[in-house]
């Protein structure tokens, strides 16, 4: 990769990785639910406008928009909202792709192979260590629902893989108009009108700066970052930077809000990327001696969107591309 591309690589991923910070912050002034309906409309609006017509059947939008937007981002926010630490969602949200890889297994008949079984293993073992580590010190169902929107993340890989949208960042905008009323009605279903009409009147700076920064700044700027990367290299070239995303999230968490990395944290996040790393990359170089298209890069990616918005990340028929 150019020096320039490579700089924009880690770029993206520190982005995503310092998304999770941001997102704590937006927590302290909205519902979660709301918070990430509010994520989905400045995503959409006004770039639902920009960038043309979807190029993908709707009822793939509509299926991403749902397990994606209102499942996992739902689901993030609200493990978050519940204690679960900006830094070690970060990484364990990177779990998605070993279940990524199972739900390939389970409905598109793909082989794993021992490596990739190997790998999958280590990021489980990683998963189990943080989850000791979170009990020892924080809501173990904040723990569950973060692991949870990892799978479903995994779940909306496979549908865009099914998809095969050829440009993700117009996939990305279209899926974003999807989650934004059922999430505004599970808000006022579970948050209450009360709650949420508090948290619009009391909007600030720096709560609209959270909106924006997951919204723009991760979600467009980041996909469309990513897009143009997978369009110029090589997705096996460009993948594994998204393994930055939880050393950037972790580090970030660590000097802006003040979060405990443990010696055990330390040990899960070595055996959850080393895990995912190896999934994903013996996943790739499998499927190029095969001379059929790799899987998802392991990317949180947050809708990371991961977030992550969402993020975090599905692919195309020819190249993967992320959804975070």
């Amino acid at each position: 990769m150019r020096p320039l591309h490579l700089s924009l690589a880690v770029l993206v991923a520190a982005v995503w990785g310092i998304n999770f910070v941001v997102i704590d912050f937006g927590l302290a002034h909205f519902p979660p639910l709301l918070f990430s309906a509010l994520r989905f409309l400045a995503a959409a609006v006004p770039a639902v406008f920009l960038v043309g017509r979807p190029q993908v059947r709707w009822r793939w939008i509509v299926a991403v928009g749902l397990v994606l937007g209102v499942g996992k981002f739902g689901l993030l926010f609200t493990g978050m909202h519940l204690g679960m630490p900006a830094g070690l969602s970060s990484l364990v949200l990177q779990a998605q792709a070993v279940f990524t890889a199972l739900f390939a297994t389970a409905v598109l008949g793909e082989r794993l192979g021992r490596t990739r079984l190997l790998g999958m293993g280590t990021a489980v073992a990683g998963i189990a260590v943080a989850a000791v580590d979170e009990g020892t010190s924080g809501p173990l169902l904040g723990f569950a629902l973060v692991v949870t929107a990892a799978a479903l993340w995994g779940v909306s890989n496979i549908v865009t893989r099914k998809a095969a949208p050829p440009d993700a960042l117009n996939f990305m905008v279209w899926v974003s108009t999807v989650p934004v009323l059922p999430l505004l009605l599970l808000s006022l279903l579970f948050e209450g009108p009360e709650a949420d009409a508090e948290a619009l009147r009391s909007l600030d700076w720096s709560g609209a700066g959270a909106i924006l920064f997951v919204a723009w700044v991760s979600t467009v700027l980041g996909f469309g970052a990513w897009g143009f990367l997978l369009r110029t290299y090589d997705a096996s070239a460009v993948a594994p930077f998204s393994l930055l995303v939880p050393v950037f999230g972790m580090s970030s968490a660590a000097l802006v809000l003040g979060e405990d990395v443990s010696p055990l944290r330390w040990g899960a996040a070595l055996l959850l990327v080393s895990g995912v790393g190896v999934t994903a990359l013996a996943g790739r170089r499998r499927a190029a001696r095969a001379g059929t298209p790799p899987p998802a890069p392991p990317v949180a990616r947050s809708l990371p969107p991961a977030d992550a918005s969402a993020s975090r990340t599905p692919s195309t028929a020819s190249r993967p591309s992320p959804t975070r």
